[in-house]
Formats: structure tokens, C-alpha cells, sequence
């Protein structure tokens, strides 16, 4: 199942700051596509757990973690907010440079960010939001699939993701830009509901 797009009109962050707030969009070069309905509990479980043990793991250092919604702006250049053409909202993301946050989110490539897949996103989060991060920069990128119990990880290399790695749900990950830092999925996995092919 494909995300809806609002229409064929080319956009920028500045239109998108004028839109009702009860309909979520993020905005790929321009095309707005809708992100709604909000994710279901699986969903939540999975991103709020990750988020967790980024916060705990990363405590008070430069490092800080986020958790959607929250508008990552990635300029291709310098160009002003309000022409920023491409406005994402990962599931979970962590910002070590302060230099890139503001009130209204993010301004430039997260080092890290995590999407949890769905149905109505897994496509839009392979391949529309796969290039743009690669295109900003963002250092490494996970996609956390819980119907198949399964991580893909992108990391950047010479400014472009390299094959990725493949992993089941279990045991522990390491985050690769965040050093020490990993991600324990045997308690999250046991408290989802079973797998209903």
C-alpha cells in the first residue's frame, strides 16, 4: 500500500507550516505525502522502547534522541526554511551536533534514525526516505521490520549507504555512530503480540 499524496503541487516547508495540524505530512522534494492514521500499538511499543534505551544509554551527553513527531528539515544547501523542500518525521532519531536544533525541530542530517515499518510506510521508508537520508547524510539508518522480527541497517560510507545488513530481533544491536551504545530486543520481542501472517 503506497502513502497518499496531498496532490500534484510542488512544496516547500513553508506552505507545509500552514497546514491544518491534525493531518501529519512529510514533504520528499516537494510532493506532501500524508502520514496518517497514527501508528498502531505495535508500532509505538517498538519506536518507544528504542527511544528508552537511546535515553538511557546516551544520558546527558551531546547526543539526544527524539521521538516522531518532529520535523527534520534537510536543505539540500543554505536555502531558507521556509523553501526547504524535503521535511521528514523518522520514528526515532539522535542529533549530536546542537548546532542543528531549534524550536521547530531539526535543520540538517540527524547521525542516526530508526523507522518502524508498516504496511501503509514500508515502501515510502525503503526507498523515498532511504535516498533522501543518503542524499543528507545521515550517517546510519535503520528500518525495524515487526511482522518479519528483522532489522535492516544502512550506514554511510564515502556519502552513500553501502549493502546492508540484515539482522533478526534478537540479542543485541550496536548503534555504529553512537560507540557503546546498543539496542536490546528479547524483552521488546516477548512483549509484542505473535506474528498473525
Amino acid at each position: 500500500m503506497a502513502l497518499a499524496r496531498r496532490d500534484d503541487v510542488y512544496h516547500t516547508y513553508g506552505d507545509y507550516l500552514g497546514w491544518p495540524e491534525d493531518l501529519r505530512y512529510e514533504l520528499i522534494d516537494g510532493e506532501a505525502y500524508l502520514i496518517t492514521p497514527g501508528p498502531d500499538r505495535e508500532h509505538q511499543d517498538i519506536a518507544g522502547e528504542i527511544y528508552f534505551q537511546l535515553r538511557q544509554a546516551l544520558g546527558d551527553g551531546p547526543c539526544r534522541p527524539y521521538v516522531a513527531p518532529l520535523d527534520v528539515r534537510l536543505p539540500r544547501a543554505d536555502e531558507a526554511d521556509e523553501l526547504v523542500d524535503t521535511v521528514v518525521q523518522p520514528d526515532v532519531l539522535v542529533v549530536c551536533d546542537a548546532a542543528r536544533l531549534d524550536r521547530r525541530g531539526v535543520r540538517g542530517a540527524p547521525d542516526f534514525v530508526v523507522e518502524v515499518l508498516s504496511p501503509s510506510t514500508a515502501s515510502h521508508d525503503h526507498v523515498r526516505k532511504r535516498r533522501v537520508y543518503e542524499r543528507a547524510g545521515v550517517k546510519e539508518y535503520w528500518l525495524v521490520h515487526p511482522m518479519d522480527r528483522m532489522i535492516t541497517i544502512y550506514r554511510l560510507v564515502n556519502g552513500e549507504y553501502g549493502k546492508p545488513e540484515v539482522q533478526e530481533l534478537n540479542g543485541e544491536t550496536a548503534v555504529g555512530v553512537l560507540p557503546g551504545v546498543v539496542i536490546a530486543w528479547d524483552a521488546l520481542v516477548a512483549r509484542l503480540p505473535p506474528v498473525d501472517y
